[in-house]
């Protein structure tokens, strides 16, 4: 437990988060109550075909009722290597095996009260194949070219973080000379 935590309680337990209420020691003594959303890491990969070409998904998402473009993203399975959830994340929800498989980076979601960290994948040398999605999960698969990608983050048709921070990634890669 964190030094800093005088108490945490787990106040909810759900099928992939569990919530806690934690006292927080501050710095001059005092204790604040704070809410504390445990995740489990993930893995989120950006999918660029030979062409340059990025493979993007279309995903329901509940929380916001909103079909997102996203990149392929999941949780990782208990103690899972981030490489083998990215490998698994890309077939389940494109179809797409990677023959490479490049790590990117890795950041959090959302540090002012979740401890979720995603680990970011370039996957290359692509071959088609079968979707086989979770029984809840309604996902499209879209090809767009680079550029595209591009204007969608700057018009807002991309707007999850998870992806605009992949793809940032990727981009400044290429701009520095890496990829």
């Amino acid at each position: 437990m964190n030094e800093r935590f005088i108490y945490d309680e787990r106040i909810y337990k759900g099928q992939i988060l569990d919530v806690h209420r934690v006292g927080l020691k501050m710095h001059d003594g005092q204790v604040v109550q704070r809410d504390l959303v445990r995740y489990n890491p993930a893995a989120v990969i950006l999918p660029v075909l030979d062409d340059g070409s990025i493979v993007l998904i279309k995903n329901y998402r509940f929380a916001v009722d909103e079909n997102l473009y996203e990149l392929p993203a999941g949780i990782l399975e208990d103690s899972e290597d981030p490489a083998i959830g990215a490998a698994r994340e890309l077939t389940e929800e494109t179809g797409y095996m990677a023959r490479r498989l490049e790590k990117l980076g890795q950041f959090y979601s959302c540090p002012g009260s979740m401890d979720e960290i995603l680990h970011s994948y370039l996957a290359t040398e692509l071959t088609g194949g079968e979707q086989d999605l979770d029984q809840y999960e309604d996902i499209e698969v879209e090809i767009v070219s680079d550029a595209k990608a591009r204007e969608m983050v700057i018009d807002g048709r991309i707007h999850d973080a998870k992806s605009i921070s992949t793809l940032s990634l990727y981009w400044l890669g290429l701009e520095a000379g890496g990829q």
